[in-house]
């Protein structure tokens, strides 16, 4: 199930290689390729429809891939040459457990409080002590500037407040790669700053992070490297200072004449 044949570079933590998935006769994605390294930051944009958020799904196992092989810290996961492995329900809490995943609609559970929605799963799917994950959860509120909210539900918060609570969850199960679809699409325009803001924060702290986003301005001011799909593809990949000023391809000048005002 679990094999060490991933990238030979140490700081390699997300490997994708030849990535395919088809919906019937859609094609979603047409053998996709790309690599983050530790405490980087890749940026994919691309225009809707263009495979980018079922890349992350893919990533997470949420959408089983067709063909293609996907390794987390040089080891690969559910895959081998042919096809996909069916993973147990274990082996799959075991392989989410290492990715965080921050979705668009938030996903919280509208039952718990704030803090309880952080420590649902370090104790149930860890195992860990609940006073040592009580402990971490409340400092993760504060790092996102939410102690206060520890003990509202859900239906309490704004969005950008929810968001900042879906990126704490995702820390807390002390993940290796951070997935981020599209975490500020469903918000307000004046709330978009505040979940910006603490991704900028995640990643000048180092975090490792694969960001679905139509912020450009993130894209340019924080990312390592941008990646452009679509059609399923990769159309081009680079550092932002060399794609958002001298792009190489036809399709990324179109791309940023649409999306990035002048």
């Amino acid at each position: 199930m679990v094999e060490h044949v991933g990238s030979t570079n140490p700081e390699c933590v997300l490997d994708i290689r030849g990535l395919t998935k088809s919906f019937g006769t859609n094609v979603v994605l047409d053998g996709v390729s790309l690599t983050v390294e530790r405490g980087k930051t890749v940026c994919l944009l691309g225009p809707s429809g263009s495979g980018k958020s079922t890349l992350l799904r893919c990533v997470n196992f949420l959408e089983k891939p067709d063909q293609g092989s996907i390794y987390l810290s040089g080891r690969r996961i559910g895959m081998r040459e042919g096809g996909v492995i069916p993973m147990s329900t274990s082996e799959l809490a075991q392989a989410r457990a290492r990715i965080g995943m921050v979705f668009q609609h938030f996903n919280l559970w509208p039952h718990l409080t704030v803090l309880q929605n952080l420590i649902e799963a370090p104790i149930h799917v860890q195992r860990r002590s609940r006073d040592e994950v009580v402990a971490e959860a409340e400092m993760l509120l504060e790092r996102v500037g939410l102690t206060d909210k520890k003990d509202v539900f859900p239906n309490r918060l704004s969005g950008g407040q929810k968001q900042r609570v879906g990126i704490a969850r995702a820390l807390a199960m002390k993940p290796e790669l951070l997935l981020f679809d599209e975490p500020t699409s469903a918000l307000d325009p004046e709330l978009v700053g505040e979940v910006v803001a603490v991704m900028k924060t995640l990643a000048e702290g180092g975090s490792t992070m694969l960001v679905v986003t139509h912020e450009m301005g993130f894209a340019r001011e924080t990312a390592n490297e941008v990646v452009l799909m679509d059609g399923g593809r990769v159309v081009e990949k680079g550092q932002p200072s060399e794609f958002f000023t001298n792009p190489k391809t036809d399709r990324a000048r179109q791309f940023l004449q649409r999306y990035v005002s002048a």
